[in-house]
Parts: C-alpha cells; structure tokens; sequence
C-alpha cells in the first residue's frame, strides 16, 4: 500500500488492512515518519518524536501478528498523544516550563495503559496550549508585537486548512495530525471544548466521553470536575473502536463510574431513522453569534439528517449561557487550586496568558464556587428534562471557523462563538463532525446526548458520515 493510501485511511480501514496482510505496522509508521519529516515543521504537529521506539514497537507487533497474536482490532495502530497524557517512551511538558520534569516519570496512566496493552504505538506527544488552557499565547511567538518577554522554546500549532490560522486548543497537535495525515487519530483532553474545537477547526471527528466515563489519572489536570480525556480521528467509527479501550473505571480517579463494559462500535450501523434530534438553534445560530457561512453548514448538516431518517424539533436549551460562562469561572478556581504553589514558585516560567488566566481563580470566592457547583446540578436536572423529549441535541460546534492569528485580539466575543462549554459543565456526552466548507475552512456540527448515550452519540456521528463525506476531505496542506 503507497503511504498516500495509508494516510487518507481511518483507524478501522487501517486494522482491516493489517488483518488482511495487505499492509504491516512498519510501513504504516514509516509512511507517517516520512509524512512528519515533510509536513510536521509547517504544522507544528509535535512537541517530541519517538521515530526509534515506534519503528520497534512495530517490528514487535508485527512479529506478533505473524505468530497469531492479535492483541485486539488496535493492534499495531499509531497515535499521537497530547503532551499532558504520560507515556513511558519520554516526559511530559504540559508545553510549559513551569513543570517539573519529574511530572508522569512513572510513565503510563490506565488508559495509556490500556491503550498499549491493545497494541497500539505512540508516535510522539502532540503539542498543546500551555497547561491545557485554551488559547495561544501570541507575545511568547512573537506574533503579538507587545511582546515583553522571552519567547518559550515550543513550536507554535498551525491549521492545516491555512497555516495563517489557530487549529483550536487545546489539543492542538493532536487535531492538525488527524489532519494532515501524520496519524490516524490521537489523544486529546476536553476541559471546555479543548477535544472539539481543534477538531472543529481541522475537520477531523473529535469526541468528548460522558464524565466519569474515562479516567484521567496520568493527566495533567487542569480542571478536575470539568476534564474529560477522549479520542481525535478521522471518523465517528474511529473513535468508537478507540473509545472501547478507553472507557472504563479505574480506583486512581475517584470520579470515574463503574458500569458494565460496552461495545461503542455494535450499533455504528443503526442509522437515525426515527431518532429524535432536539436543534438548539435559539442559543447558537440564532443568538448572534454564528457566520452565516457557518449557519449554512448547519442547515446543510440538518437536511442530511433529515434526509437519514432523523426527526428534527426546535428546542430551548435551558441555562445555556450560564453554564457555558460559570464553566470558565469553574474550571480556574480549580486550577488555581492546583496551580496555587507552583505559581508562587515558577511565575516567570508560566506564560502571560496562562498566568493570568489561572490567577483569575483566586477571585473565585468558596461562595461563588458554590454558587457554580450548584448551578450545575440544576442545569443537569433540566437538561435531563430535555432530554425526555429528544434523544440528541445538535449545534455547530463553534459560530466561525478557525481564527486567523492575530486577526482577533477581542477574546469576549471569541467565547460566545464557542457552543463546546456547557457540555462540561453538565459531563455530558458530545461529538464533533465535519459539515463542510465555510469560507475555505471547516466547519463543524456537534451532536450530544444524555449521560452515558455515548453510544447513541457515536451512532448518529456515523450516520451522518455515511451520508457525508466531510470527514474524507484532505488539506490543501498534505
């Protein structure tokens, strides 16, 4: 198989390939190496390459399969991993130097864990936005002629579509990877949108698990009631297949549910013939704050449902806006908590942006903290009143498509384009897909569920790309 072919494919059409003998793991990471080599200094894909380590973790799985021995459908499958996520092959940076180096020497958290144990090969750790908030510190890229201090040795991400714009945060490497066919799919970290924005803005599938549903311990946390870890691929089927390792409790993370284990792939193939879809069109498309190239992509995405069998209502979204802004107020009182002495200790070595923003924590009073925690609990019982008359609710998954640097310094209203945010306040299951093109860019569709419909989530994600082939399309950066 040419290594074009093997980059244009998902992670299933990857593990058939690898079934059929058609195709070994060294080829498949020798075609990304190459890839990477080309595409990675444009893209700022990567924090830190493991090009040894890959090459003979995939010599062994190959061996492997040869003798009989498939560990599971991800055997000899590539990732790229965001640099908060330990992994044994090298430290993790959280792309800051404020860290200590000695964060995640253990190596391996579970889902890591899980991961390898099925077989799959960490290509290397994907960049991010500096401990995971979400957006790029221009002055430290010198970008931002204000710049005062030092720039930070990490590379700057750039979108694929047009290297002149953000790919989202914060997992941004991961989702400009998927992209630009560096891997098949990879690890990101959802705190308010950071999993499906950046996918969002490239045009790849990104899916934030139910809360509790994976977990997080081997993760830099950043907030801990509003962090979700989930997968970046090239399809909704991709991430099912992933999600199937990924899910499950551990007793390192105290938030994570113990249910029966669940095959997220069995019903890829159901459709949405009678499915229920709510359309929040009021607190989105409606409210302002959408391009109208962006609003023409939904309603496209729409018929496509419609045509696919979907039962399409109007519905209001209760409490939207509050918890869309008390999930930032939320998450940096938490990390403020987790931050506090390492702050007092290493300011300078934080980026101004990020310090700041974490700063802001210490406002939040134990009150006001309250106050959210309690807003959330209501949200979640209204919502779950919602979601008696519907069975998913779809919005795009931000107002615009990716912001070109520099070009918006007006942070306010960059947040209400964002529709990502009150699903982490609720921990409730959500999916970003591909809808087209707006103005040359991705645009992007959210589809999400109640607690614990990831399934459902996944389900309507792969049947609407079996009507679309958004998700097929490649860069003009390839």
């Amino acid at each position: 198989m040419k290594a074009d072919e093997i980059r244009r494919r998902g992670v299933v059409e990857l593990a058939a390939a690898l079934d059929a003998g058609s195709l070994t793991s060294v080829e498949m990471v020798r075609a990304y190496q190459a890839a990477a080599d080309r595409i990675d200094p444009q893209t700022g894909t990567y924090l830190s390459r493991f090009d040894d380590l890959a090459l003979a973790a995939a010599e062994q799985l190959d061996s492997e399969r040869a003798q009989g021995r498939v560990r599971s459908v991800l055997h000899g499958i590539p990732l790229g991993v965001k640099d908060i996520v330990a992994t044994h092959e090298g430290p993790t940076t959280a792309q800051s130097l404020a860290l200590d180096p000695a964060w995640g020497a253990a190596g391996d958290g579970p889902v890591m864990a899980r991961l390898r144990a099925a077989g799959v090969i960490v290509l290397g750790k994907t960049t991010t936005m500096e401990f995971a908030i979400g957006f790029p510190d221009l002055r430290l890229h010198r970008i931002d002629d204000s710049a005062s201090e030092a720039a930070k040795p990490f590379p700057l991400p750039r979108n694929p579509w047009g290297l002149d714009h953000w790919p989202g945060g914060s997992s941004s490497g991961t989702a400009t990877g998927v992209a630009a066919g560096l891997f098949p799919a990879g690890l990101g970290t959802d705190t308010a949108g950071s999993v499906r924005l950046p996918a969002g803005y490239c045009g790849v599938t990104g899916h934030k698990p139910t809360f509790g549903l994976v977990a997080k311990n081997g993760v830099v946390p950043l907030g801990f009631s509003y962090d979700h870890m989930g997968p970046l691929a090239r399809s909704a089927a991709d991430c099912a297949t992933l999600l199937n390792v990924m899910a499950g409790a551990d007793p390192g993370d105290d938030t994570t549910v113990q249910r029966p284990a669940e095959d997220f792939a069995a019903g890829l193939d159901r459709g949405v013939a009678g499915m229920r879809i709510g359309v929040a069109r009021s607190v989105t498309v409606d409210a302002g704050s959408a391009s109208d190239a962006v609003a023409g992509c939904f309603e496209a995405a729409l018929d496509a449902l419609r045509a696919a069998g979907a039962v399409l209502v109007a519905v209001q979204f209760p409490l939207w806006d509050e918890l869309g802004e008390s999930c930032f107020s939320g998450l940096f009182a938490e990390a403020f908590a987790w931050h506090r002495d390492l702050l007092a200790r290493r300011w300078d070595d934080y980026g101004v942006d990020t310090r700041r923003g974490i700063a802001q924590g210490a406002l939040i009073s134990g009150g006001d903290y309250v106050q959210i925690q309690r807003l959330r609990t209501l949200g979640r019982r209204r919502v779950a009143e919602l979601f008696q008359s519907v069975d998913l609710i779809a919005t795009p998954t931000t107002g615009t498509t990716a912001i070109r640097y520099g070009a918006d310094p007006d942070r306010a209203a960059r947040l209400r384009t964002l529709y990502t945010p009150p699903y982490n306040s609720l921990g409730l299951p959500a999916i970003a897909l591909p809808m087209g093109l707006a103005d040359s860019m991705p645009a992007s569709l959210q589809l999400a569920g109640p607690a614990f419909a990831d399934a459902v989530v996944l389900q309507a994600g792969a049947a609407f790309q079996h009507f679309t082939d958004w998700h097929l399309a490649t860069p003009p950066l390839w």
